[in-house]
């Protein structure tokens, strides 16, 4: 009668691993779903207080190297990826050409200095000359009053000595010699006048010319003026003949050879500066409702993993970046499908942090922001 019993109780004794079993996975199951939900409650709660994008990259001034003037190059003084200050001579082109161009214009400088003088000169004579007519003329009219005189008195003398004469009181030498004084006294008179005449005359020339010398001296000066400028525009182009860097920076790969031949406004290559740095972020549209300038930003970037930089958010595009584009959508032209827009954000770093420096533009960044 036992051995049922046994039998029984020998089928029934594998069920409690079972149990177990069960009941480890539910705990198991009940630990993830509690892991998953407090994640992503997490995520929710940040998402209220946050806005997040990877979306963004680092951004630096880069000064293009671009001669302003054609020539050869004689020297290059740079490498790739070499580090320059502000004012550091990058390239040296061949500059005799521009050294002629200087000494001409400095001998056209000076001829036109000489010219100035000459003219002055020639208007300091013209003056003189106006003034010595002056006195001419001046000294005339004073004799032409003493002839006037005398002619006046000639003329008195004359007309008694008609009328004795008349009467035989006088002889007819005694009157011919007063005709003869008033005769003489007519004709001095009249070579007075001729010769205040001629003064008058020369006089107007002398003004005249004093006047033709005085737009001589305009001229002239007029000329020095030009002819400076050209030596200003030389020694300017004279300077274009050694490029220098704009600021400080790396730069970049250099496609310069001594002898090449390098044309105005082509552009050599660049210098990366180190210390003004940014970031660009792309934000979708949905996320600005609660962006303002000024708001704190948390900077991460792929380089330095685990490491935060701190920023702040400095301004919004004026446009969407699809609108900057070479071929911006015209949603008129086609059928419509919205797309979410991204509007680029500019980020300043605050700070001192000396991994700044390492940062290289183009670099890919996660940027957060907390809008509260």
């Amino acid at each position: 009668m036992s051995q049922p019993n046994e039998m029984n109780t020998a089928n029934q004794a594998p069920a409690q691993p079972n149990k177990k079993k069960n009941k480890g996975f539910l705990i198991t199951l009940i630990i993830l779903a509690l892991a998953g939900g407090g994640f992503g409650l997490t995520k929710y709660i940040h998402s209220l207080h946050h806005e997040e994008t990877d979306d963004a990259q680092i951004e630096a001034n880069i000064s293009p190297v671009i001669p302003r003037i054609s020539g050869y190059v004689t020297e290059v003084r740079v490498k790739d990826n070499q580090r320059v200050k502000k004012g550091d001579t990058l390239v040296i082109l061949d500059n005799r050409t521009e050294l002629i161009q200087v000494s001409q214009a400095t001998a056209a400088l000076l001829a036109a200095q000489s010219n100035l003088g000459v003219a002055q000169a020639t208007t300091t004579v013209s003056q003189d000359n106006i003034a010595t007519y002056e006195a001419n003329v001046s000294t005339v009219d004073a004799q032409i009053e003493t002839a006037k005189i005398t002619l006046n008195r000639a003329t008195q003398d004359y007309n008694r000595y008609l009328n004795l004469i008349k009467d035989h009181s006088v002889t007819q030498q005694q009157f011919e010699q007063v005709e003869a004084t008033k005769l003489t006294a007519e004709r001095q008179l009249q070579v007075l006048v001729n010769q205040k005449n001629a003064a008058t005359r020369q006089k107007h020339a002398a003004t005249s010319q004093s006047s033709a010398t005085g737009q001589q001296v305009s001229v002239a000066n007029a000329t020095i003026q030009q002819r400076q400028a050209d030596l200003e525009s030389a020694k300017l182009n004279l300077s274009y003949t050694v490029l220098t860097a704009a600021e400080d920076g790396l730069v970049s790969k250099v496609n310069v050879q001594v002898g090449q031949l390098l044309q105005a406004g082509q552009s050599l290559f660049s210098i990366v500066s180190e210390t003004n740095l940014w970031v660009i972020a792309n934000f979708k549209e949905t996320q600005l409702s609660k962006m303002r300038t000024g708001q704190k930003v948390t900077v991460h970037l792929d380089a330095f993993p685990g490491h935060e930089f701190d920023a702040k958010l400095t301004s919004f595009s004026p446009a969407t970046g699809a609108r900057f584009a070479l071929l911006p959508p015209d949603n008129a032209s086609g059928n419509f499908v919205k797309v979410v827009q991204r509007l680029p954000v500019k980020i300043e770093f605050t700070g001192n942090d000396p991994r700044i420096k390492e940062m290289r533009p183009g670099m890919n960044v996660v940027v957060v922001v907390h809008v509260d």
